[in-house]
């Protein structure tokens, strides 16, 4: 003690440094998909803030964009997707091709892997099947992903073959980065808890077990971390069924409760309220003190509830670091 420390979305849209290479990108795919420029950009809150990880910088949709299903970002709407409605539609996820196009992202981990001090750990990542399945049959983002979960119900032969298609290419992605020097790996789950809790064990523990099982299988020492937003109760049994070595919680999550609930081998990684941090200040320590002592004395990684958000002053971020590190 003090817990390790890195915040989800900590390279990004706050900091004016990104701002900057953002723009010379020009396209955000572009950015994405440019080692240079990613390496530059993954690095840039670890020289900032001295954060214990650097995240890759990368996109959850880069997979689908990969396996050739059309994604563009649209500027203020974020990711618009052709929708995903028929069997021919998966016939046309093309696996063989998707090594050769996340090439570029596997360059940017092995340069941000040789920069970084050895003792800063690397995280790499990718959508978990659920989440990345929704953004395909909705086409976009979406407050409730009611065509996707609708397909799950209504189409569920349909539905299954999706997912199995997206297991079977995040463990091959997964493996990249973990080969091109990737120190541990998280899942992504952020909209599972809109399932009920029948269709989250099947749509989200069960993917996650075997995407973990298959990566263990082959780099027994790579830790994994799944997030599963939203999921409430059922955090605990993600935890405990799926064989992850951590578990993201989101601000929602009562810190003591999860603490009684999460097996105490099982490292737990959040949950300060990103809102928390912009306002910094009183109010951010106020809402710190307590997910601090309720973690004490179990495996832990401080870390935030979701991602940064584009209007926190990077100051508040710095006084973070400085309140996790101090107490």
């Amino acid at each position: 003690w003090p817990p390790p420390l890195w915040l989800m979305r900590q390279a990004g849209r706050y900091l004016p440094e990104y701002r900057t290479i953002r723009a010379e990108a020009g396209d955000f795919i572009a950015l994405c998909t440019n080692p240079a420029l990613a390496t530059e950009v993954t690095l840039q809150p670890i020289r900032r803030f001295g954060m214990d990880a650097a995240i890759l910088f990368s996109d959850i949709l880069i997979l689908p964009w990969a396996l050739g299903w059309g994604l563009r970002f649209a500027e203020g709407e974020g990711p618009v997707m052709p929708q995903l409605k028929t069997a021919g539609d998966l016939e046309t996820l093309d696996r063989m091709r998707m090594a050769d196009k996340v090439e570029p992202v596997m360059e940017t981990v092995r340069r941000v892997k040789a920069a970084l001090d050895p003792n800063t750990a690397l995280i790499g990542f990718a959508g978990a099947p659920f989440t990345v399945a929704c953004y395909m049959v909705e086409g976009r983002g979406s407050k409730d992903f009611a065509t996707a979960r609708g397909m799950a119900f209504s189409q569920p032969e349909l539905f299954n073959r999706l997912i199995e298609e997206l297991t079977t290419s995040t463990i091959a992605y997964l493996a990249l980065q973990i080969e091109a020097g990737a120190d541990a790996v998280m899942l992504f789950d952020s909209w599972a808890g809109m399932l009920s809790a029948a269709q989250f064990r099947h749509h989200s523990i069960a993917p996650t077990r075997t995407i973990v099982s298959a990566l263990r299988a082959r780099f027994p020492n790579v830790p994994i971390i799944g997030f599963p937003r939203m999921a409430g109760l059922l955090a605990a049994e993600y935890a405990a069924a799926t064989g992850v070595q951590g578990v993201g919680l989101d601000g929602g999550a009562d810190p003591l409760l999860a603490a009684g609930l999460i097996p105490q081998n099982i490292a737990i990684q959040g949950n300060l309220d990103p809102l928390a941090l912009v306002a910094g200040g009183k109010a951010m320590a106020q809402e710190l003190a307590p997910i601090l002592e309720a973690f004490q004395g179990r495996p832990y990684i401080f870390n935030l509830g979701h991602g940064i958000v584009p209007q926190t002053p990077p100051d508040h971020v710095a006084e973070l670091v400085r309140l996790v590190r101090n107490g």
